[in-house]
């Protein structure tokens, strides 16, 4: 099994997107495995009841994307994402709780999460959250949308001049790795940025945020 990263530019729906989970209990990892297992473009290589056992197997692995609990014994699934995130830049953590106060969405998203599901979603759901922030989505219940990153006056998202910038090159159709060119970045960082931008938006794709720039700024 290889540790090489995907590129940002992979199309959903292409083979061998790597998966880790992270959950305290046994039953819930087998069924996260199982779902995953019966799919083509699925992997899962490896699992982790605990946050420092996560936080290392992040590191021999790098997954394309970290399924991840927010309930565990030792560090939370929050403290456990920040800290692995600074280990491993650029991965894709989405968060899989019961858990949809908005207290405990903001601090997870705030933790550097890309996506938020809730264990009662439907399997169809995971796949598709897992899909999507291979890509660099940000899968985001409904139930919980509206506990998003916080918003500056008037209800308009407060951007970083970066994550300005990536916004822009976004809305003029470039790939990440065209933006990652022309900003002299990595493609990982895009990626990031381009979550941040989402989640403050309040969007999943990069179609809906290039509809909402037109909408609301002037370049």
């Amino acid at each position: 099994m290889t540790d090489d990263r995907v590129s940002d530019d992979r199309v959903i729906g292409d083979p061998s997107i790597t998966v880790l989970i992270v959950d305290d209990h046994p039953l819930v990892r087998a069924g996260l495995r199982g779902l995953l297992a019966a799919t083509d473009d699925l992997e899962v290589v490896a699992e982790a009841g605990d946050g420092e056992t996560a936080i290392a197997l992040a590191l021999l692995h790098a997954p394309d994307v970290v399924l991840m609990d927010l309930s565990m014994p030792g560090i939370d699934g929050v403290e456990t994402t920040r800290r692995m995130l600074q280990a491993t830049p650029g991965l894709a953590v989405v968060i899989l709780t019961s858990f949809q106060g908005e207290a405990r969405v903001a601090e997870a998203l705030r933790s550097g999460a890309i996506g938020y599901l809730l264990k009662d979603s439907d399997p169809d759901e995971v796949l598709a959250a897992v899909r999507a922030a291979a890509v660099g989505e940000v899968p985001i219940d409904s139930r919980v949308a509206r506990a998003l990153l916080p918003r500056g006056g008037g209800g308009r998202p407060v951007l970083s001049a970066r994550e300005g910038q990536v916004l822009k090159l976004i809305t003029d159709g470039l790939s990440n790795k065209q933006i990652a060119a022309q900003l002299g970045i990595a493609e990982r960082t895009v990626k990031v940025h381009a979550g941040n931008v989402f989640r403050q938006l309040g969007v999943s794709d990069r179609t809906s945020a290039a509809m909402w720039a037109r909408d609301n700024l002037r370049y």
